[in-house]
């Protein structure tokens, strides 16, 4: 029985099947899921309603581009970081549940990081931090 509620925790907040990444900003640690996909990417945190504090999810690009993110069935508010090839953080941006109105990059970048809302600041995370560990 445990064993069982173990899993099923487990599985609300990670879909089966998919990678995840430990990477570390600033000395914080997040486990984060990997979107390489083009699938992945676009389903991102689509229906979730729970996201643990150190949870988040990696959309990894194959080039560096201009990119756009929007909350479109997104439950949980968020925070996205727009990240360049050398793991810069360019950008951070607070989202809005549901809200359907793109949020551009102003560089062209090869990453983006959605964590929990508040995440970065709480952690004294700001544009110009290097984040460790990505792939």
């Amino acid at each position: 029985m445990i064993i069982f509620l173990l899993f099923a925790a487990m599985g609300s907040s990670c879909a089966a099947g998919e990678e995840t990444l430990e990477i570390r900003i600033k000395g914080k640690t997040f486990y984060v899921e990997v979107a390489d996909s083009r699938e992945e990417r676009s389903r991102g945190l689509m229906f979730r309603e729970t996201l643990p504090d150190d949870r988040g999810m990696l959309f990894v690009f194959p080039h560096d581009q201009t990119l756009s993110f929007w909350m479109k069935n997104t439950e949980i508010p968020l925070s996205l970081a727009y990240i360049s090839k050398d793991g810069t953080i360019k950008e951070i941006h607070n989202l809005v549940p549901h809200n359907e109105q793109p949020v551009q990059s102003s560089h062209s970048v090869r990453y983006a990081l959605e964590l929990k809302r508040g995440a970065f600041s709480e952690a004294g995370i700001v544009v110009g931090d290097r984040i460790e560990g990505l792939p």
